[in-house]
């Protein structure tokens, strides 16, 4: 199912991007966590924190900026990019993840929007007399973010985005307005402390010159009772929040306690995970190629900036143990009017970054339903629905809700925010890969006008998986497992979905023509093992399938094959029309047999220029092709004489040559494989045992077992018997010495009677021939095999050397 978006109106510009983006990014973790993370770290330590986190989102924004200026980036944003460069499979995989992501983020974001009132309910809590039922239900996150989620539903389903970017401009004005607020405040420690960039907690706890220092030497007003936001994931880790005597994670001198540097890191990294929440409105944009990568880059940049800001005004402001303690909120006590600022401006931070991702999350799974992923059309139709002229997702964004409404009624986020951001990081780590395979595809249709670099793509991508298991290993493997099952369950629904996506052809394009080089330039060793590097020729695709069939054994494992479909006349519009379906056809026949086999058609007058054509073919695996393959039926031998004519050509040229003689039986039971070994072919027994050999190496032939007949001279057996023993023992061939039998010769014309007596029930006959009994005999030198099922007869060019 296809996106349609002609009749949709599209007005936003590139404000609603940064607006989206930036109020994202200064967002809850920044009021009640970062304090936490500068005080645990120092500033040092938070620099170092901003700058690995933004190592990850910059390459993001520059891939999401490269991309969006070389393609038309519709409805679903990250979605679109994704599935339109990895295809659908791949990407409505990451999709879903995406999309789960962003839903409970609503949920996130809406129960951090409830911290901001807790300041008013702990004042109404003391002023009225309450019932401890009503006290405790207010002290629930869920009396506040039920209501919330409610409103924004409203404003979401019945005014559409519109109201949501209005609304926007609003809460970031207010959410400036409290950061101006906080820059402005003075405390007693920043007048009377000097800046220490290495001033931390652990600093302060373990052995150093900071422990002189005296930790009370700042009158603050009333700390402000906020619940621990992320205090479940301390838990999880092994830790304590710092809210009571004993089991508050406190040492004993009263400080709370310390904890490892990326354990902090993933605490505070959502802080810098939205800088892509704008690129979801690519479907209301105006210009998206503009907009993306200009909001997209301002955000993450001006985020980066305000961070290491907050990060010096805090550790100016406050003592690291106050920094570090989560039961109050420190930037309150700093800002000047902190104490109404601030949680209003934590309302408007988390309020702006719920309103993002409810605006972003339906469209997501909008674009996916649009895209026919999900199991059955009524339901990808129904979410696909759109309302109004701007297309609004109105049941899609219902869905939304209710998940979102779901998770804020379990309240436990805590470890499902670690999960949903490894998702992120996942998503982050494919964009970034994207951009790094364009780079590498080098299509020449890919011409973005921002252009970031390979090395910068390749290492956000490596960042993003590396940091997912450094934040918390458990996690980061659970998340992959998810992703693979949710993989495996998108590619059984959608099994005509199953393509190659450009973006990987071009990557195996590039490599194939790199490898094709590079093999070509090696020197090549004389003594260096046979492979086949087969060509099949026939005209017959359609009616015999023997030769196909004896193709893909023989290029299944060791070596490689070309199959080329012979349609004989004239090139033309016509001509070029029917080979072009019938090389479809075969590719759809070889897809069914699961075959290694590189299909192709040849139009030519003439059976002698089509060899002479297809003998001059480069190597399509990077190896010069080797063995020559025809085919004629037994039983209507009506391209035989074409096949003897041009032995001549065929031989001139050094290639090996085998000829399938097929018959009504096929390959029978694909159990026994006879080689027969004569004095006048010598030379051709080494490929015959080869050959047989690479026939056993496909399933189709595992309980197969090959037997060798070798008929010579009464007086030389003993020592060919020797040889032969000899070769296959060095050549650890799997040929038991009790399938090898020596036969007395008594004259030429016998030979042809003693293989229909012994090779009768044998599935596959090999047998050896020589360019001048050709010459002498013509047809007649491959007659007289009546009795025997398929024979393929073989002619080295030279003598093979079996390792």
């Amino acid at each position: 199912m296809q996106q349609n978006f002609e009749n949709k109106v599209q007005t936003f510009g590139t404000a609603p991007v940064f607006f989206t983006a930036i109020a994202t990014i200064l967002g809850a973790i920044l009021f009640l966590r970062f304090g936490f993370a500068v005080g645990q770290v120092g500033f040092l330590g938070a620099v170092g924190l901003i700058l690995i986190g933004h190592a990850v989102t910059i390459p993001t924004a520059m891939a999401i900026a490269e991309i969006a200026t070389n393609q038309k980036v519709e409805g679903g944003g990250e979605y679109y990019i994704i599935s339109r460069s990895f295809g659908l499979v791949i990407g409505s995989t990451i999709g879903i993840a995406l999309y789960f992501s962003q839903a409970i983020s609503v949920a996130f974001y809406v129960m951090a929007f409830s911290e901001a009132f807790t300041v008013f309910l702990d004042w109404l809590m003391a002023t009225l007399a309450m019932p401890d039922w009503l006290q405790w239900l207010l002290r629930q996150k869920q009396t506040i973010g039920i209501p919330g989620l409610l409103l924004l539903t409203y404003v979401m389903l019945t005014k559409g985005a519109d109201l949501g970017v209005k609304l926007l401009y609003t809460v970031v004005a207010v959410l400036g307005i409290s950061l101006l607020a906080f820059f402005m405040g003075t405390t007693e420690y920043s007048r009377n402390h000097e800046f220490d960039p290495n001033a931390s907690l652990k600093n302060i706890i373990e052995p150093s010159e900071s422990i002189g220092k005296d930790p009370a030497t700042v009158e603050y007003s009333k700390a402000l009772p906020v619940d621990s936001l992320v205090g479940g994931e301390m838990a999880d880790k092994g830790l304590q929040t710092p809210t009571g005597p004993s089991e508050k994670g406190e040492k004993e001198n009263g400080f709370p306690e310390a904890i490892g540097f990326f354990i902090v890191f993933s605490i505070i990294f959502p802080a810098f995970t939205g800088m892509t929440a704008g690129v979801g409105l690519s479907g209301d944009l105006k210009n998206p190629g503009r907009s993306i990568p200009l909001g997209t880059l301002a955000a993450t940049l001006c985020g980066m900036l305000m961070y290491i800001l907050i990060a010096w005004k805090l550790t100016v402001s406050a003592p690291p143990e106050e920094l570090a303690d989560t039961s109050r909120m420190v930037m309150a006590e700093i800002a000047w009017q902190g104490w109404w600022l601030i949680p209003l401006g934590l309302a408007a931070a988390t309020i702006s970054s719920a309103l993002g991702s409810i605006m972003v999350a339906p469209r997501t799974l909008q674009a996916i339903a649009r895209d026919g992923i999900f199991p059955t059309p009524k339901f990808n139709n129904w979410l696909s629905k759109g309302k109004g002229k701007k297309d609004e997702p109105f049941n899609a964004s219902v869905i939304t809700i209710l998940i979102a409404g779901l998770f804020i009624l379990i309240g436990a986020l805590d470890s499902v925010a670690q999960i949903i951001s490894m998702f992120f990081m996942v998503t982050y780590g494919s964009l970034c890969m994207i951009s790094f395979l364009n780079h590498f595809a080098a299509d020449p249709s890919y011409r973005p006008k921002f252009k970031s670099r390979w090395y910068v793509s390749l290492f956000g991508a490596l960042s993003c998986f590396a940091l997912m298991f450094f934040m918390n290993a458990g996690y980061a493997a659970l998340a992959i497992i998810l992703i693979m099952l949710l993989f495996v369950s998108v590619m059984y629904y959608n099994r005509d979905k199953r393509n190659l996506a450009v973006i990987f052809q071009g990557v195996i394009f590039q490599l194939s023509r790199q490898m094709q080089v590079f093999l070509q330039k090696t020197e090549k060793e004389q003594t260096q093992s046979w492979r086949p590097s087969a060509i099949a020729i026939s005209e017959d695709s359609f009616n015999r399938f023997s030769a196909f069939q004896l193709l893909r054994w023989i290029a299944y494992k060791h070596g490689f094959g070309t199959y080329i479909h012979y349609i004989k006349g004239y090139l033309s519009k016509e001509s070029n029309m029917e080979a072009a379906r019938c090389k479809k056809e075969l590719i759809a026949m070889a897809d069914v047999s699961r075959s290694n086999v590189f299909i192709d058609t040849m139009v030519s007058p003439s059976f002698t220029s089509t060899v002479a054509q297809i003998i001059q073919l480069p190597g399509i695996a990077g190896k010069e092709n080797n063995l020559l393959l025809f085919e004629y039926h037994k039983n209507h031998p009506d391209n035989l004489k074409d096949i003897v004519d041009n032995l001549g050509l065929v031989t001139s040229v050094d290639f090996d040559l085998i000829i399938l003689a097929s018959s009504e039986r096929g390959f029978g039971l694909k159990k026994q494989i006879h080689l027969w070994i004569s004095p006048y072919d010598f030379d051709n027994a080494n490929l015959m045992i080869l050959l047989a050999y690479i026939l056993l190496g496909h399933p189709d032939w595992k309980k197969a077992t090959i037997k060798i007949y070798a008929i010579f001279p009464e007086d030389s057996i003993k020592e060919e018997r020797e040889r032969l023993f000899l070769l296959i023992q060095n050549g650890q061939l799997p040929i038991s010495p009790k399938n090898i039998e020596f036969i007395a010769q008594k004259s030429a014309s016998s030979i042809k009677n003693i293989i229909n007596g012994k090779s009768k029930n044998a599935d596959l006959t090999i047998v050896g021939f020589i360019e001048k009994a050709v010459v002498h005999l013509g047809a007649k030198a491959f007659e007289g095999y009546e009795q025997v099922g398929n024979v393929l007869f073989v002619n080295a060019s030279e003598s093979k050397e079996i390792k």
